[in-house]
């Protein structure tokens, strides 16, 4: 079976740039470049991934193009642009001239929670149709009742909800969560990846089972048709190793279609950000 990861990060360590990754993560507080993930993508057979841009600059899409350019099993880029220019078509218009650019995202977690009603943002998210550029929603569960918005009020947009919206399974708290995760995903225009779930669990702790139940509404909700995986590397690497990370989400699977299966670690990815085998 081919497989995707539709969801991991590339970096040069800065300190100040990077200031996120605070001292409870030293364990990514180095670089990671495509060398050290090769062997990871290889080992759990994968033939490539989408890079997805971890700094809010052009700086940062430009980087991940030239990475892109250097190692074929870079698929797609996810990059950065500010979507709340005034020139934001010319930017958009200058990017697509590179093929593995698939999409654009935005850290609104770390905006306020009305920011994706801003009316500069959605003149942007309106522009990307017309480049074919898809978008990556990055929030936490209390931001859904925007992000619910913003699908509906773009129809046509594809959009991707990374991290299953970042609920709260440390404290196992599902309900807003679930509720939210119901609404978002009756509408066409939205898939979902299952990424940086051991992340909002706890790193030092978790368990499969607590996983579970978020899972099953996912899955529920979003069904194999509109699910991708993605590893989150190496934010992971603060609760997991790759091999585990896969092994729980194959032992999650053993019950579905092979079928199913294959959407879920190849086809969808695939599709959504249209990626060459």
């Amino acid at each position: 079976m081919n497989r995707i990861d539709s969801h991991q990060h590339f970096w040069i360590f800065d300190p100040v740039r990077d200031s996120w990754i605070d001292d409870s993560m030293q364990k990514i507080q180095r670089d990671f470049l495509p060398e050290d993930l090769w062997p990871l993508l290889s080992q759990n057979q994968f033939s490539g991934c989408v890079a997805v841009q971890a700094s809010q600059s052009e700086e940062e899409t430009d980087f991940l193009l030239d990475l892109a350019s250097k190692n074929d099993f870079i698929k797609g880029i996810v990059g950065w642009v500010d979507l709340r220019s005034e020139n934001i078509s010319d930017r958009l218009r200058h990017f697509s001239k590179y093929s593995t650019l698939k999409g654009f995202r935005h850290v609104v977690q770390g905006e306020p929670d009305d920011f994706m009603f801003g009316a500069a943002f959605r003149k942007g998210i309106s522009t990307l149709k017309e480049f074919n550029f898809t978008y990556d929603i990055l929030i936490f569960h209390r931001q859904l009742p925007a992000a619910i918005d913003l699908v509906k009020s773009f129809p046509e947009q594809k959009f991707v909800i990374d991290h299953i919206a970042k609920p709260d399974i440390k404290s196992g708290d599902i309900a807003s969560w679930k509720k939210g995760m119901e609404e978002i995903s009756k509408f066409e225009n939205v898939w979902c990846k299952i990424s940086g779930m051991v992340t909002e669990a706890d790193w030092n702790n978790w368990k499969p089972s607590d996983l579970k139940p978020y899972l099953d509404v996912v899955f529920e909700n979003f069904s194999a048709d509109k699910l991708m995986f993605g590893s989150d590397w190496p934010v992971c690497n603060v609760a997991s190793d790759y091999k585990e990370l896969v092994k729980t989400l194959e032992d999650y699977l053993v019950a579905f279609s092979v079928e199913d299966q294959n959407k879920f670690w190849f086809e969808n990815a695939k599709s959504f950000y249209k990626v060459n085998d």
